[in-house]
């Protein structure tokens, strides 16, 4: 990231920071509609990098079906509910995906390559935002209407990821001389990982002790905060590289630009999307209700 972009995220995230703390406030159902259009947005801009690497994806039976699962955390009561919702959309999304191809995509024109990018996209986007959702109605915390105990455990992985990925910033931009993976992101360094690593674990103790505990009617010890952030961190950091891969094949820098001065949605969320389900499962075996 250019120094000169820093005022431009300063400023989307002054706007957006508020902003999406007021949606998640309000509610799942609020927060769902959001979120769907932003599953709809990253899968595109995953089709579009599949299309740089050479595969034509279906665009638009991808984004439904991205949108689709989120919507389905929604509309299901349970996590078990939604599990089987999800199976049958992703189901559905590759049985259409493949009468489309038969119909629209010549054997020169790579249909499987087609099929798959277009349900990977979907889940890949689509199905890990929906975290987000079972979050925000976590089991023994809320059920998803207005309030802050469910707002509180879905802000969670949200703070701890982008607090982790400023301070990686910072660190590798201070300290960074020796590359984590230049292959794959010759930006990132092992100085600028570490200060990610403990930036992430800093800001988990520090939301559990200051809102989770008073706040979410809810109990998370330091030990569990202190493993969340640990595990949290590198999968995030995973997760944003994983990003840059399909960048550097697709040979972009950015996946989109709809947030000036961060990219796409993909550019944004790239950490997010490891995060949500790995805090969701961790959660479970940790937050005492």
């Amino acid at each position: 990231m250019a120094g000169s972009d820093l005022p431009r995220r300063l400023a989307v995230a002054g706007v957006g920071i508020p902003f999406g703390v007021a949606v998640i406030y309000l509610g799942a159902w609020v927060l769902a509609a959001l979120l769907s259009i932003v599953a709809a947005l990253g899968a595109r801009e995953a089709y579009l990098l599949a299309e740089g690497a050479g595969v034509r994806p279906l665009h638009m039976i991808g984004m439904a079906a991205s949108a689709l699962l989120v919507l389905s955390a929604s509309w299901a009561e349970t996590f078990s509910d939604w599990s089987t919702l999800a199976i049958i959309i992703v189901i559905v999304l590759t049985l259409a995906a493949l009468v489309t191809a038969v119909f629209s995509r010549g054997i020169e024109e790579a249909p499987l390559g087609t099929v798959a990018i277009t349900v990977f996209g979907a889940i890949y986007v689509g199905g890990t935002l929906s975290f987000a959702i079972h979050l925000r109605s976590f089991p023994g915390v809320a059920d998803g209407s207005m309030g802050w105990a469910g707002a509180i455990v879905v802000i969670f992985p949200l703070f701890i990821t982008w607090i982790g990925d400023s301070v990686a910033y910072f660190a590798g931009r201070r300290w960074g001389r020796v590359k984590l993976v230049p292959k794959v992101s010759p930006g990132k360094t092992i100085a600028g990982a570490v200060g990610g690593l403990l930036g992430t674990l800093g800001a988990s103790l520090l939301f559990a002790a200051i809102l989770i505990n008073p706040y979410s009617g809810a109990m998370l010890s330091w030990i569990a905060a202190a493993g969340i952030g640990m595990v949290v961190a590198c999968i995030a950091q995973v997760g944003d590289l994983a990003e840059s891969l399909l960048k550097r094949e697709a040979g972009v820098k950015d996946s989109g630009s709809l947030l000036p001065g961060h990219g796409g949605v993909l550019d944004r969320f790239d950490s997010v999307l490891f995060a949500l389900p790995v805090t969701y499962t961790l959660l479970l075996f940790t937050l005492v209700r």
